[in-house]
């Protein structure tokens, strides 16, 4: 991949909701800073990100290369920051699989985001992204996912999946789904929706002698509990929770 000689800027797709004032804190050598990972055939690679540092800006690139029948999953919590990104370039090869899932968090004037391009290079790959994001106060929250299916890659299941929920108003939410596909034998579904608490949810709760504070919890995690689903490990589900219920701190 080419790296870039400037500073990135909202003209291109990629960053069109990024802070991009907050990336000149940091040099060009970093900006273009990937970490390299080669899956092996056949076997599995799990990453979790925790992200709650107090730097200016926090900017993870992974670019994954998943072998026949290979496996990576990426699970994580970003809260951290007044612009952080986890970005992440996947290509898979015959049979492999992605999955992701991964939760924003942020109030005050804070943007926190995903930027995924998973390329389907070979038949019978399968992919699977799910992404929360909950935002308060003027925080905004942005899901770009990119999907390629190459022209020969049949049999490709590929699936994005972002909910928003806005605790106050002015914050916000962004996804950008992409789908470029060139086979025809494919299956490819996304869905996308940015709203509020469930009322209704609430009032039933309430009836049943629960207190709206305890009522908005509960709703919110379960709502965060869903971009973690997929991970086998309960241990490192609760500790992702748990860690995303923390940086929600007075915002419930």
């Amino acid at each position: 991949m080419v790296e870039a000689a400037t500073y990135p800027t909202r003209k291109a797709e990629e960053w069109r909701y990024s802070d991009v004032d907050a990336l000149h804190t940091l040099d060009l050598a970093a900006i273009n800073d990937w970490q390299e990972i080669a899956i092996a055939p056949g076997d599995t690679y799990r990453d979790v990100f925790l992200l709650d540092g107090s730097d200016d800006v926090d900017l993870r690139r992974l670019r994954v290369s998943v072998g026949e029948g290979g496996r990576c999953e990426i699970f994580a919590v970003n809260a951290a920051s007044q612009f952080a990104r986890i970005e992440l370039d996947i290509k898979l090869a015959r049979g492999a699989h992605f999955e992701f899932g991964g939760v924003t968090l942020g109030g005050e004037q804070t943007t926190r985001e995903f930027v995924t391009h998973v390329i389907h290079a070979e038949p019978e790959a399968t992919s699977n992204q799910t992404v929360r994001a909950v935002h308060w106060g003027k925080g905004v929250g942005n899901f770009l996912g990119r999907i390629d299916v190459a022209r020969h890659a049949q049999k490709t299941d590929a699936a994005q999946d972002f909910k928003g929920l806005l605790l106050e108003r002015g914050a916000a939410a962004n996804a950008v789904p992409q789908l470029e596909i060139f086979a025809d034998d494919v299956k490819c579904a996304h869905g996308a929706t940015v709203g509020q608490l469930d009322e209704q949810a609430r009032f039933y709760m309430a009836a049943r002698g629960l207190p709206p504070e305890e009522a908005r919890k509960l709703l919110v995690r379960a709502f965060l509990a869903d971009a973690f689903a997929a991970l086998d490990d309960e241990v490192q589900q609760g500790e992702l929770l748990d860690h995303a219920l923390k940086a929600l701190g007075d915002a419930l």
